[in-house]
């Protein structure tokens, strides 16, 4: 049988090891081949002539991998060290997260129920003998009532206090009443505040019958309400709206400022109370949004709030209450959406036109259309970041913050002024602009020369980032250098619901946002918001939709509140 390749393969292997023994005994390659059959020199000599690199090679390449090996435990010992540190940052931030969101409950529930010996109470633990206590079993039979069906609690209107103060106020029918005789008075009475102290305002109606008329009982009608069927009144209302929205007194605090004095007025009924009040001002509302969205100029900025939410039991959505203010006219319109996406602010600014200022939230940076909206950057954030690197890069962050303390005087220097948009606009292109253009060289210039991920660093890449939109700010004498203003529109909700801690629902934020937009216009118009809403609740029920502008802050003349009906002394 012929010998296969594998068989000639296995015959050079053993020459190979044969000659490779001889090789080590004598050191020659002649007798290497002397003691192996001549047909394979060839490929035995090619072998021996290598042999030795092979092993100077094999040497080195453990000397090298005993080098590895021991920087490998360097570094295996290193990342231990930082995966230790990182456990313990980790550890710490969720300690803070739980100090702020979470629960103060430090209450430990034990699967296991231990004996009470187990504690220190002074016995000797060591001598207690070990019983196992066998219960016995036994059959307990017990009769019991069944539970009765649940019932609707009808909630009834509490009475309203008899040592409060009331201001009867008479109503007489309109027309003729001669020939009528009174047959009884019809009561109606509502709460009202006045300037720290509430009052009862009693409406009198007398009822008059004509005993041959077709109609015989004739009675004056009763003033419009806003909440109809209610017992509170205007300014009632917009006392307790403002002290929550404004004075940021969540209603369990002032129902029980109210028990201070006597008075009973629940939570619940507070609540109802409001919700009847935004349907009421849902109208006027919307003429004010709309009114918003028709400007040429808005910023707009965002503040997360937390909302109950049946869906996740146990924790709270997180919402959000977008703000739109327009400098020029003066208007501040917040909007509730359940996400910090761009498809609610889209969905708010589908119909603007103009420019839009805003802070580096990348969600604003899909807004930007040629010819529809034009984004502009808020100086404020820019120098935060470079004021936020003072301890990383003192000098050029010293640097950066004086170049941006000279645009802001001349910014102060034109307020003072009383200057005219147009003049402001040339004023910002001979002075500010060649400010801005050397901080734009130097930006570039340093941006090589700080770590990237250094706090410098990161305030010069974005400086560089939203500097160029920042420059546009110069083109029109309205526009302002940053967002401060609508900052300080968003401040009265951040310190609500430090109070008020959530909504208890998305309808109950997206009423919040329609409240917070009213006091926040009055605010910039240097209005007063209760007697505003005081106001407006009295007149809303009665106005029409035409004369609704009329009744927003920009625009709003208080009535001169001529009421055709007498007043009696107060008593």
């Amino acid at each position: 049988m012929a010998p296969t390749c594998d068989d000639d393969r296995r015959g050079i292997v053993k020459k190979y090891q044969h000659a490779k023994e001889i090789f080590v005994k004598k050191r020659s390659i002649k007798s290497c081949v002397f003691h192996c059959n001549l047909d394979k020199y060839i490929y035995l000599y090619y072998i021996m002539e290598n042999e030795l690199d092979h092993i100077y090679l094999i040497n080195t390449l453990r000397e090298r991998i005993s080098l590895l090996e021991q920087k490998n435990a360097e570094l295996t010992s290193q990342l231990q060290e930082k995966d230790f540190n990182l456990l313990y940052s980790n550890q710490e931030l969720d300690k803070l997260r739980r100090m702020i969101f979470g629960s103060k409950s430090e209450r430990f529930k034990s699967e296991e129920c231990p004996l009470q010996l187990s504690l220190d109470l002074g016995f000797d633990t060591d001598k207690v003998p070990e019983t196992t206590i066998e219960k016995e079993k036994e059959v307990i039979e017990y009769e019991r009532n069944k539970n009765k069906p649940k019932t609707t609690t009808i909630h009834t209107r509490q009475p309203i206090p008899a040592h409060l103060p009331r201001e009867i106020i008479i109503l007489e029918p309109e027309g003729d009443l001669s020939g009528a005789v009174k047959i009884g008075v019809e009561i109606t009475e509502v709460l009202e505040y006045r300037h720290g102290y509430i009052i009862v305002k009693s409406y009198h109606r007398n009822k008059y019958a004509f005993p041959r008329e077709e109609n015989p009982i004739v009675i004056a009608d009763l003033p419009s309400l806003p909440i109809p069927k209610s017992n509170a009144g205007a300014s009632m209302l917009a006392h307790i709206i403002i002290s929550k929205f404004v004075d940021h007194l969540p209603f369990y605090r002032q129902s029980k400022m109210f028990e201070r004095d006597n008075i009973e007025i629940p939570e619940s009924t507070m609540n109802d109370w409001f919700k009847g009040t935004c349907i009421l001002l849902a109208l006027l509302y919307e003429k004010l949004a709309s009114l918003v969205k028709m400007q040429d100029y808005l910023q707009a900025d965002e503040t997360p709030i937390r909302v109950q939410d049946r869906s996740k039991q146990g924790t709270t959505h997180t919402g959000y209450h977008w703000c739109y203010h327009s400098p020029p006219a003066k208007l501040v319109c917040f909007d509730y959406q359940k996400g910090r996406g761009r498809e609610g602010p889209q969905e708010f600014l589908k119909d603007f036109r103009g420019t839009l200022q805003t802070d580096g939230y990348s969600g604003y940076l899909s807004f930007e259309r040629p010819g529809e909206i034009r984004l502009i950057s808020c100086l404020a954030h820019i120098r935060r970041k470079f004021d936020e690197s003072k301890n990383n890069d003192n000098e050029r962050s010293i640097y950066v913050l004086k170049r941006i303390q000279e645009i802001y005087a001349i910014e102060r220097e034109c307020q003072e002024m009383k200057l005219e948009p147009y003049e402001i606009a040339k004023v910002r292109k001979e002075k500010c602009l060649p400010i801005m253009e050397k901080l734009e060289i130097w930006f570039k210039d340093n941006i090589t020369q700080v770590l990237p991920k250094s706090s410098i660093g990161k305030a010069i890449h974005y400086a560089l980032e939203f500097w160029e939109k920042q420059k546009r700010y110069v083109e029109d004498g309205r526009y302002l250098a940053d967002n401060n203003l609508i900052e300080n529109s968003i401040r009265p909700v951040c310190l609500g619901k430090k109070n008020y801690l959530f909504a208890g629902n998305h309808q109950g934020a997206r009423n919040a946002a329609m409240i917070y937009s009213f006091p926040g216009t009055c605010k910039k118009n240097n209005v007063n918001p209760r007697e505003w809403l005081t106001d407006v609740l009295t007149r809303l029920q009665d106005c029409k939709t035409s004369q609704l502008e009329e009744l927003l802050p920009h625009k709003w003349v208080k009535s001169e509140n001529k009421q055709p009906y007498l007043v009696s002394e107060m008593i």
